[in-house]
């Protein structure tokens, strides 16, 4: 059998490549990956499913007079976001193809977006901190519970992106090759999430 598809010694764009290309499967890392966004997806459904069926149990939401949210900002924001995927796409297009210094540019490209992304969308969550607070009804707890998990994903896959930097910075290797093509998946999927949560979030205006 060839020890092509399970080398992790290979360096250099070169070699980098050729294992890549020989490679038969996904690596264990992306399928741990895909385990890790599948119970992800189940909490997000979760929660979303939760807001739902507390919103139908009422005539009133948001309740006890809070203000529906706004929606340009915000959907503004998620378009942002999903962009983002972008560059981390064609990150992983230039690592494959051993343009290390090109990867390493749109990774950071991508997490300078990512970045700003998150800065405003807690500056959001501020403003609306001042209007009610997640003690105030069953409406806050669970917009708050929806939004703030969902940061925190982002919070992880920046510092993903951070290990990233680092690491390519130091050169190409068939780990980090897997690593990059890794963190591109669990922003595709954050992507994919933004867009369920701010849609779930921006509901009685909608």
């Amino acid at each position: 059998m060839s020890s092509v598809p399970r080398s992790m010694e290979a360096e250099g764009p070169g070699p980098v490549e050729v294992v890549d290309r020989e490679r038969r499967t996904q690596a264990s890392g992306w399928w741990g990956v895909a385990l890790v966004i599948a119970t992800e997806v189940t909490l997000f459904a979760c929660l979303i499913a939760t807001y739902f069926y507390l919103r139908f149990r009422t005539s009133e939401w948001p309740l006890g007079g809070i203000e529906k949210p706004s929606v340009t900002l915000p959907l503004l924001f998620t378009a942002m976001l999903v962009a983002s995927s972008i560059p981390m796409f064609l990150s992983v297009r230039a690592a494959k193809g051993g343009a290390v210094r090109a990867a390493w540019w749109l990774l950071l490209l991508a997490a300078v977006v990512q970045a700003t992304y998150l800065g405003l969308q807690i500056h959001l969550m501020v403003d609306d901190l001042n209007s009610f607070s997640p003690q105030a009804n069953a409406y806050g707890s669970i917009y708050y519970a929806l939004i703030a998990t969902h940061h925190a994903h982002v919070a992880i896959g920046l510092a993903i992106d951070a290990w990233l930097l680092w690491k390519l910075a130091h050169g190409i290797t068939n780990y980090r090759l897997i690593a990059l093509r890794v963190a591109a998946f669990y922003w595709y999927f954050v992507s994919v999430a933004a867009i369920a949560v701010v849609l779930t979030q921006l509901y009685p205006s909608l």
